[in-house]
């Protein structure tokens, strides 16, 4: 008989209603078989090592074979003619040196001792680790390359991920691995390659570029690409909106482009139209163009006028030929808009905005293949300002306010590939990130800056011939 106040005892038989819960037997792993693993690995990487390793591997066996050999003496006088051969390849062939010696070595320490060694807890805090029945599984790094400016982590991914998971992830894969910033690239399935530059190329100032002897109008050279490589922007078949609050480098970019395009302007084969409601910017450079306009009227009838000799032309080419080849008679005409949003969004009469938004949305819309484009650049990107963003193939992204305003520019996902035009130091105008038609990639670039004394020389040059004028005519 149990006492009063004792403690009670519950019941533990299951109730009906509770399931049964079945759990993974533990089954011990007999020692021969752990012993075999390990055998099996051990010799699996001997076997490979030559393969992955060959430099070092010869380097290896050839100083053992001096040594045994040759004893003492020889191992010494095998390293001596090694350093000597090592210096005249270095002050000889430098570019060779660097290429074959000096990165392979940096890309195995960066290897070793950054990624590897940082890896796990970097992929687990950001959280690109995977969990599967209470094992962890990492994406695996497959091999490490350097070259003069970055470092390129090419990984495999766990099977039920993809490279939007990575995207997602740049600014803590940059912060984990203390790089300014990190790119995804997909070169298949289950295959990436991260980018991490090591430093910031374009944090010189470019000065302006030499003018082209012939310039290329799908291939202009503005300014310099991060990877050290030209940034050409393409002007001829597609539409550029550039985008960037003040002082962000809208400038520099419109006067690259005009620069290159000189010498097609000097042989009549192309033509500038500019539109600068500021007045401040474009009428620097009045002389160089075929047609100027500062106000809105004027603006507007230049769009028309544009839009008519573009109807024009398509007359003429419908049923003869589909693409457009620059001639005296017909020649690529390039429409540069600073500060659209005067004309779309800004301007007091309605009428106006009308016209303006009817006429930049027939020229975006049908001029490519004749022979038009339109190089537009605005400040605010909202769509309530500019709701014909989605016309315009290549966008620029300058220094923006808000990190929602980079995926207006570049698009959706632009911001979780690295595009953080948000972030761009206010001490490097020009500086912005490119997403051209067809890539969904990001490029971050920097324009070069055509000084005043730059444009003045363009215009003594170049502006004796043009036809330009006060309004459209």
């Amino acid at each position: 008989m149990a006492k009063i106040g004792a403690a009670q005892t519950p019941p533990t038989l299951p109730t009906p209603a509770q399931g049964v819960r079945w759990t993974t037997p533990i089954v011990e792993t007999p020692g021969i078989v752990v012993l075999g693993s390990w055998i099996r690995r051990l010799v699996r990487f001997l076997v490979t090592l030559p393969f992955r390793f060959p430099v070092m591997v010869g380097c290896l066996a050839a100083s053992f074979a001096a040594w045994w050999w040759l004893d003492w003496p020889g191992l010494a006088g095998l390293w001596a003619t090694a350093a000597v051969a090592s210096l005249v390849w270095w002050r000889t062939w430098p570019n060779s040196y660097r290429t074959w010696v000096t990165l392979r070595i940096m890309a195995w320490w960066r290897h070793v001792f950054v990624y590897r060694r940082h890896w796990q807890p970097v992929l687990v805090i950001s959280g690109l680790a995977e969990s599967y029945q209470e094992r962890r599984y990492l994406p695996r790094i497959r091999r490490v390359t350097c070259d003069t400016w970055a470092d390129r982590v090419r990984v495999s991914l766990v099977a039920g991920t993809s490279p939007a998971d990575f995207e997602t992830r740049v600014a803590e894969l940059a912060h984990g691995f203390a790089a300014p910033s990190c790119r995804v690239i997909v070169n298949g399935p289950r295959d990436i390659t991260l980018e991490f530059p090591r430093r910031d190329t374009l944090a010189e100032p470019l000065d302006a570029l030499d003018i082209p002897d012939a310039p290329e109008l799908g291939a202009l050279h503005v300014g310099q690409r991060e990877d050290g490589s030209p940034w050409r922007l393409r002007l001829h078949g597609t539409h550029v909106l550039v985008a960037g609050v003040t002082g962000a480098g809208k400038g520099s970019v419109i006067w690259s482009a005009v620069r290159a395009m000189l010498p097609a302007v000097a042989d009549n084969t192309a033509q500038v139209w500019a539109i600068d409601p500021k007045r401040m910017e474009l009428a620097y450079g009045w002389d160089l163009f075929a047609h100027y306009a500062d106000d809105g009227e004027s603006a507007v009838a230049l769009l028309e006028l544009a839009v008519s000799q573009m109807q024009d032309r398509a007359a003429r080419y419908a049923g003869k030929r589909r693409s457009h080849i620059p001639t005296t008679e017909d020649p690529f005409v390039l429409v540069v808009l600073d500060e659209v949003a005067f004309l779309t969004a800004y301007h007091p009469d309605r009428d106006v905005r009308r016209r303006a938004e009817n006429a930049i949305a027939t020229l975006t819309s049908q001029g490519r293949s004749v022979g038009f484009a339109v190089l537009a650049a605005l400040q605010d990107p909202r769509k309530e300002v500019m709701n014909l963003r989605n016309l315009f193939p290549d966008k620029v992204a300058l220094r923006l306010d808000e990190a929602s305003q980079v995926d207006m520019i570049l698009g959706e996902g632009a911001r979780d590939r690295g595009a953080n035009a948000h972030l761009i130091d206010p001490t490097l105008p020009g500086v912005a990130y490119v997403r051209v038609e067809g890539s969904p990639a990001p490029v971050r670039v920097r324009a070069a800056y055509v000084s005043d004394d730059d444009i003045t020389a363009m215009t003594d040059v170049y502006g004796a011939g043009s036809s330009s004028d006060g309004e459209a005519a």
